[in-house]
């Protein structure tokens, strides 16, 4: 099959990045199972092992198709009719009653639900890039892994858990000032620096206030064995499960559980990962939507549409 997969951003992501990766991923993926890949996306991007076209947002994207594509797989919200086999992903959260192509894909069953859904497909890590798990290495710290500037995870929450359990917190995904206590900023990371800083957390903490589509952070971080505290919005409660973290909106529930982490399996956590959230699951389910397109059928039964009044409000966690 010839598969063209599409998104707007550059690619692939030089350090930093979720949806880059994914789309990455998926793409070497569907090669090594014998399909055909070409990728189009934002000027400036680089393949080495499949075609790469330019992503131009002023065309029609009918025009764009190469020809001989049987399928595309785009990675945004599309709004024009496509004359061929096609799905597209949506990889964020929506504005009130925002409406979506019939053949959208959601990253978590409580992302489709909130569109009105029941069609996903979690996204998957590609464990090589992360290297292998040093079980040796010591545990020096709690995490917290995402954008730091972003009010929506919450940094100042995970501040007042770590300072509650009197633990050092290192922030992977921003910068500050170098001279605290608790906070150990390690700036905006990838690749094998990214996964000793991982490999070294004794746990994630995760208190986002806001409903997270997926929360690769939590994926990343069990695959090193650190379980996860995190609130109880968007996907949290499906994929931390009460074998590898807790998830609650009140601090003091999660602080309690958090010096609790040495309770944790951490092979258990890393086992749950590789079988549940590896880049080969997530492409043999995206290859079972594709062939139900192929067929002429649709992905949902009628056209998605944003289900919540206040997607964009945040939410607090109780003391």
């Amino acid at each position: 099959m010839n598969i063209l997969l599409v998104t707007d951003l550059v690619i692939p992501a030089k350090h930093y990045g979720g949806i880059e990766r994914i789309i990455w991923w998926l793409g070497e993926e569907l090669i090594k199972k014998g399909h055909e890949v070409s990728f189009m996306a934002a000027e400036g991007s680089t393949c080495d092992f499949a075609k790469m076209y330019f992503y131009n947002p002023k065309k029609s994207l009918n025009d764009q198709i190469p020809e001989g594509t049987d399928l595309v797989h785009f990675h945004f919200p599309i709004h024009e009719e496509i004359t061929i086999p096609y799905m597209v992903t949506l990889h964020g959260n929506s504005k009130p009653s925002e409406k979506y192509d019939i053949n959208t894909v959601f990253i978590s069953k409580n992302h489709a639900e909130r569109h009105g859904s029941s069609t996903f497909v979690y996204n998957g890590l590609d464990f090589n890039e992360y290297g292998p798990v040093d079980w040796n290495l010591k545990r020096e710290h709690m995490l917290f892994l995402g954008k730091a500037n972003r009010s929506k995870k919450n940094l100042k929450g995970c501040i007042k858990m770590a300072k509650a359990l009197n633990e050092k917190l290192a922030v992977v995904g921003g910068r500050g000032l170098p001279f605290s206590r608790t906070v150990k900023y390690k700036g905006f990371l990838g690749g094998l620096e990214k996964s000793y800083v991982i490999n070294q957390s004794k746990a994630l903490l995760f208190p986002v206030i806001w409903h997270e589509p997926y929360g690769l952070a939590i994926v990343e971080s069990l695959y090193f064995g650190a379980p996860v505290f995190g609130s109880t919005y968007g996907s949290l409660p499906e994929l931390i499960i009460p074998e590898v973290g807790v998830t609650s909106n009140s601090y003091s529930e999660l602080i309690e559980a958090a010096r609790n982490y040495g309770d944790y399996n951490r092979k258990y956590c890393h086992e749950y990962v590789c079988d549940n959230f590896s880049a080969t699951k997530m492409c043999n389910d995206y290859l079972k939507l594709y062939e139900k397109v192929l067929n002429g059928n649709k992905l949902n039964s009628i056209e998605p549409v944003h289900q919540m009044d206040v997607e964009i409000r945040h939410y607090p966690l109780e003391d």
